[in-house]
């Protein structure tokens, strides 16, 4: 699906706008969820050197224009582009939620300023917070070059190995075997890594446009037998 769209796009101004308009949402994206990281993970009292305000309003002004710019060349190409034009449209969605979870991230570093620890949960927290890392700045590279075998990749490490990771550490919580751990720590360790773990799905959702049609984003490619992959 991807290569065709990416070929629409090469030859189409207003849709070759709304592609690169997309890749600078997902550097933003890149760029508040890093500093959000630092915030909570490495800093003693949840600093930050980034305006997220400023670029998560940057970023709901890309998604709307994207919009406007794909609407127009629907309105004017007719419906011969209509699944091209769905994808990308629904790929920015996913990429302005990326966004609000970095947000999140960052909101949990205001309401714990001291560096979030792990405790004996540590090893495995940062183990999910730098897969989460790299599945993001693979699905970057995924996204940008059309790399379905890249995608492939990252589609299988989520589902079937960080997705569960995170729930492993959260269902440790929840059933006390994590006990060194207090209150307040186990509620935002909790916290933060849902928010890894939707970062990584919605990351999954945007790279499965390089190897799906519009109607199967967010789902396994099909194998060419009709049977999921």
């Amino acid at each position: 699906m991807w290569r065709n769209l990416f070929s629409l796009f090469r030859k189409d101004t207003l849709f070759t706008q709304a592609l690169a308009e997309s890749h600078q949402m997902l550097d933003i994206d890149l760029r508040m969820f890093e500093a959000s990281v630092e915030s909570l993970r490495r800093s003693s009292d949840g600093a930050i050197e980034v305006n997220l305000r400023e670029m998560d309003k940057e970023i709901n002004r890309f998604e709307r224009d994207v919009r406007e710019k794909v609407l127009t060349h629907l309105a004017v190409s007719g419906p011969s582009d209509l699944s091209s034009g769905l994808v990308l449209v629904s790929i920015v969605i996913d990429i302005e939620r990326i966004g609000d979870y970095a947000k999140n991230i960052y909101d949990l570093a205001r309401y714990h300023p001291e560096r979030l620890d792990g405790g004996s949960l540590e090893p495995e927290v940062a183990d999910v917070e730098s897969r989460t890392t790299t599945l993001f700045r693979d699905m970057v590279t995924a996204f940008r070059t059309s790399d379905q075998e890249k995608a492939r990749e990252i589609m299988i490490d989520y589902k079937g190995a960080l997705s569960a990771d995170c729930e492993k550490i959260v269902e440790k919580i929840v059933r006390g075997k994590a006990p060194d751990l207090d209150a307040g720590t186990s509620a935002a360790i909790s916290l933060y890594v849902r928010y890894l773990k939707r970062i990584g799905g919605h990351s999954r959702n945007i790279v499965t446009s390089v190897v799906n049609p519009f109607p199967r984003i967010g789902y396994r490619e099909k194998k060419r037998n009709g049977n999921d992959s």
